[in-house]
């Protein structure tokens, strides 16, 4: 079989060429679709959310919030092999290793569809024992249960988008992945109306609009890469699983999923103290959180950004480049975090009225946004180093980072300032406290692996 990294035709190619002319235009350019992209994927959440609290009640839905927390505690060690996915083929796609490249892509689409079969498992056995252990209220437990496991039917649709647009971004390709969530987030909301308002399914109901606009849209993805062009493209008869590819692939996504495993569980102990307030409380932190969301992935895009491109640079090994891509987006993140985070809080009663109408609800809402919204560009700053060590090839050191400097450090936290002052606003503050340790840290993680990287090159080159 031969492989070009070169497509048939040119016209209406999507990629991004990340390792030759200036780098400001062609950040924005990949970042704003990818940040439109996640606005729309945090839409299925919100329109559930929405839905359920404007027609089905508060315990509808403090039973929707309660459980993003731990969905994402199971989900994001498979979400992180993504990660790894997207590392790969974008250093591949800079070096110009074609055959590297195509051993890639079959390896992640067989193991995303894998991966989603043992999540069906995981969810639907561990969802009420895990809501008990977080002392989810009683009238909201059952709630909480069944759409748990509804979502958790979804997830082989929901491995096989995130595995695919992985990809797409690796090699620049942005706009795609956002026209397949625009799709699917129309369906979402359009069916949770149906099913909640019409055949009045509450929490089963949204849960069930959620899954078939995620089949919708891994529907598409795939359809796009077996329609690709390139060396990219997929042919579903060759799927295998290439050991030394999915060995490469796991292990830089292994790290990272434990890191998105571990911030789950400092999030899920939070949720935990959240429940002890009572539903009212969780109702307000679970719509402050959704609207800290879109700000959240609005930033996250640069994360992103920063590692398709270091990684694309680096393979091309061009390291001038990786350092401007780093401070670019650096700047770029900060300005993106401030306004939109500041913004968000200040339009904290609007913004908050859309999920509840109940004034205590709101100010729930409001407390959470002033620790959380106003300080996130260090959230923000602290996803640019990791995204420059993950395009390095490096994902155990910020691992280890995260999980020390955010994860432990809340944890402490709540067992010792918050066992002190146990409010509501004490609570978050461990956010931007441990965001900005973890920014701190993580710079200084990111040159040491920068110099021996280069290092690395430079000894490659020699020999």
């Amino acid at each position: 079989m031969k492989f070009s990294l070169r497509p048939r035709s040119r016209r209406g190619t999507y990629e991004i060429n990340m390792t030759e002319g200036p780098l400001l235009g062609k950040l924005v350019r990949f970042s704003l679709p990818l940040a439109l992209s996640g606005v729309l994927q945090l839409l299925f959440n919100a329109a559930d959310v929405v839905v359920v609290g404007r027609f089905a009640g508060n315990q509808a839905l403090a039973a929707v919030g309660s459980t993003s927390a731990l969905n994402n505690l199971i989900v994001n060690l498979f979400i992180g092999l993504s990660i790894g996915v997207n590392v790969l083929v974008a250093r591949y796609y800079g070096a110009g290793q074609a055959r590297d490249l195509y051993e890639t892509v079959h390896t992640s689409i067989l193991t995303a569809a894998i991966s989603g079969v043992v999540l069906i498992f995981l969810g639907m056995g561990l969802s009420r024992p895990l809501l008990q252990m977080m002392e989810t209220p009683a009238d909201v437990i059952d709630h909480s249960v069944l759409y748990m496991r509804i979502i958790f039917a979804g997830m082989p649709a929901s491995m096989l988008y995130n595995f695919g647009a992985a990809v797409l971004r690796a090699v620049g390709d942005t706009q795609r992945p956002l026209y397949f969530l625009l799709t699917a987030g129309v369906i979402n909301v359009v069916l949770n109306l149906f099913f909640v308002i019409v055949l009045h399914m509450g929490v089963a109901g949204v849960a069930t609009a959620t899954v078939i606009s995620q089949c919708v849209s891994a529907a598409l993805v795939i359809l796009c890469l077996v329609h690709s062009e390139g060396v990219y493209h997929l042919d579903i008869k060759r799927l295998r699983i290439y050991k030394r590819k999915l060995k490469e692939i796991a292990r830089i996504g292994i790290p990272a999923g434990i890191q998105g495993s571990m911030f789950s569980i400092s999030n899920v102990l939070i949720q935990s103290t959240i429940n002890s307030f009572g539903s009212v409380a969780m109702a307000g932190s679970t719509a402050a959180g959704n609207i800290e969301g879109f700000v959240w992935t609005a930033m996250d895009a640069f994360t992103q950004a920063t590692q398709s491109f270091v990684g694309q640079n680096y393979g091309a090994k061009k390291i001038d480049r990786v350092n401007k891509v780093i401070w670019q987006c650096m700047i770029l993140v900060t300005g993106v975090g401030l306004v939109l985070g500041v913004g968000a809080y200040l339009a904290a009663n609007p913004l908050l009225g859309i999920y509840s109408s109940d004034p205590a609800v709101i100010e729930y809402g409001k407390a959470r946004m002033l620790a959380i919204s106003v300080p996130y560009f260090t959230c923000g700053a602290m996803g640019i180093f990791v995204g420059g060590m993950r395009g390095l090839g490096s994902s155990m050191v910020p691992m280890i980072n995260t999980v020390f400097s955010v994860c432990v450090l809340r944890v402490v936290w709540i067992y010792t300032v918050f066992a002190l002052w146990p409010q509501w606003e004490v609570l978050f503050i461990s956010y931007p406290v441990t965001w900005v340790i973890a920014s701190l840290i993580g710079g200084i993680c990111y040159a040491v692996i920068k110099r021996r990287a280069v290092a690395r090159l430079n000894v490659r080159e020699a020999g």
